[in-house]
């Protein structure tokens, strides 16, 4: 392997770990993060852990001010989830839509594929780390279909700001995000413009509903 296709695969493997901590909260809400720690904890350089950061900042996950460094961004209040939710059934059920008369086959066989994929034991170890990733996945091949390359990194900030609740989503619940990914997956692959937004806005309104257990107390 040369040396920068070397640092390229270190780089995202460190990307990987840290936006894990991130997930799982070992970094948690708020927590002010120390690169040179961080650093000896995954036995790597300063180095690819600067540059790991420069991309969870722009994901949203983590905040970067003058003179203090970084922080993990802090969980949504009930205000901003209801804000963010809001914004999703905007731009995600366009999305579908658009995906619908604009996706070609293979964007079409990608979005079945990952629908049938998207299952995982929820007394696995780390479980919502997979569910999280799968999910993103699944939302991201949709709002790549709809061919608005601005539309899909909009999607991809609000999603950004939803995983730092993942911790408590009700995980047993797994499986009607999984049906309710098929449904829209399905209107996609039919070329069905109406079935495939109202899929997605059925979805999202009960993923929104699963949500609200983060608030619970």
């Amino acid at each position: 392997m040369s040396g920068p296709t070397r640092r390229s695969v270190l780089s995202d493997n460190v990307y990987e770990r840290l936006k894990s901590l991130i997930l799982e909260h070992r970094l948690a809400p708020e927590d002010r993060v120390n690169i040179d720690g961080l650093a000896r904890e995954l036995e790597v350089s300063p180095t690819p852990v600067r540059e790991a950061l420069v991309r969870l900042e722009s994901e949203g996950l983590l905040r970067k001010r003058p003179l203090a460094g970084y922080t993990v961004s802090p969980l949504l209040t009930r205000e901003q989830f209801d804000d963010m939710f809001d914004m999703r059934l905007v731009l995600e059920t366009a999305a579908a839509r658009w995906a619908a008369t604009r996706a070609d086959e293979a964007a079409r066989e990608a979005l079945r594929a990952e629908a049938s994929l998207f299952s995982y034991a929820v007394s696995a170890p780390r479980a919502h780390a997979a569910f999280t990733a799968a999910d993103a996945r699944f939302h991201d091949l949709v709002a790549t279909a709809a061919v608005n390359p601005l539309l899909r990194e909009a999607i991809g900030r609000l999603h950004a700001h939803l995983h730092l609740h993942r911790l408590y989503f009700p995980y047993a619940e797994t499986g009607s995000t999984r049906d309710e990914h098929g449904v829209i997956a399905a209107a996609i692959g039919v070329g069905d413009p109406d079935a495939a937004e109202a899929a997605m806005r059925a979805h999202l309104t009960a993923a929104r509903a699963r949500h609200l257990s983060a608030f619970d107390g």
